[in-house]
Formats: structure tokens, C-alpha cells, sequence
């Protein structure tokens, strides 16, 4: 059950109908997720939007954006985007064996996915500066500098989504997370 205020879609005006409408027209539907952040700030919804344009224009390939969003979102325990995520992990074509080895941290047989889950969980769990061996490893891994940039930027925008969803206890609208 939603703690946040939660509008209907048909109640939208202004900005939240405006960032409604292009949602709905890019991905056919606007998850609760979306409702929940544009109904109380459309700001805050128009800045997942541009964040989540950028990652898609970033130099990561879709499966490293999900490998990101599948770690955080196990590690923050956001029931709602390890929902969504793990359904877009399958549709991009990784299969269940290997979204639950990369949420649980278990090698999932591609080297480069593993060593990108050991990096952003490396980001998630701990504080402080990154100990050189961390950044040497994703570098090894093949991850370049820009790359490296841009799953900061995949955290950022998935640990936001995350932080709301554990505020509003946002209700799954996506299959859950097996």
C-alpha cells in the first residue's frame, strides 16, 4: 500500500500529465514507480527520465545497465525495481540463472557481467574512496574510464528509484522478482 500521496493518471495536469503522455508513448504504460515520483515531483520524475535518456545514450550496452540495476536493487532491497528489473533482464535476453547469480553475487559464467557486479556492489556497500585494486580490477574486466563513469551514473539513477520505491512501499505492478 502506497505511503505517499498517489494520484490516478486521469488526475495528472501540467508537468506530471506532460512527462505521463511521453512515458506512456515511449513504453506503452506508466509503471507506479513513475506515477508515485511525477504525481508528488514532477521535477524529481523529469530528472529519472533524463538520467534514464542519457544511460540509454551512455557508452554501457543495455545488459551493463542491468547488471547495475539488478546488483543495487538487490543490495538496497527495493522489491519493486528488482521486479522490474529482473523483467527486463529477461527480455534483453539473460536468462534466470544468471540475473539470480548476479543479484546474490555468485559468478554467472561471463567474466565481464561478474566483474561489474563486483564493482557496483563494491560502490553500494562501502564508503570512501575506492581502494586502487577495485578500479584496477573493472579496468582488467575491460570496463574503459568513460564506462567507469557511466556505471556511476546507472547507480545514481537506479539508488533514486530505489529510495522512492522503499519510501512509498510502491505496490508491484511487474511480475516479482524469482
Amino acid at each position: 500500500m502506497p505511503r505517499l500521496k498517489t494520484i490516478e493518471m486521469s488526475d495528472a495536469t501540467g508537468r506530471a500529465a506532460e512527462l505521463f503522455k511521453g512515458v506512456k508513448a515511449s513504453v506503452g504504460r506508466v509503471p507506479n514507480s513513475y506515477i508515485g515520483i511525477g504525481g508528488n515531483s514532477p521535477l524529481a520524475l523529469e530528472a529519472v527520465l533524463n538520467l534514464e535518456g542519457s544511460l540509454k545514450k551512455s557508452s554501457l550496452t543495455a545488459r551493463d545497465i542491468e547488471v547495475v540495476k539488478l546488483v543495487v536493487s538487490q543490495t538496497t532491497g527495493c522489491d519493486y525495481c528488482l521486479a522490474a528489473h529482473t523483467m527486463v533482464s529477461k527480455k534483453i535476453g539473460m536468462d534466470r540463472e544468471t540475473i539470480l547469480a548476479l543479484r546474490q553475487g555468485r559468478p554467472s559464467g561471463d567474466a565481464r557481467d561478474d566483474a561489474l557486479a563486483r564493482f557496483v556492489l563494491h560502490l553500494i556497500a562501502t564508503s570512501g574512496t575506492v581502494q586502487t585494486e577495485v578500479v584496477t580490477a573493472i579496468k582488467l574486466a575491460g570496463f574503459t574510464d568513460p564506462q567507469i563513469v557511466d556505471v556511476a551514473m546507472a547507480v545514481a539513477t537506479i539508488v533514486f528509484t530505489n529510495l522512492f520505491n522503499r519510501i512509498n512501499d510502491t505496490t508491484l505492478d511487474f511480475p516479482a522478482a524469482d
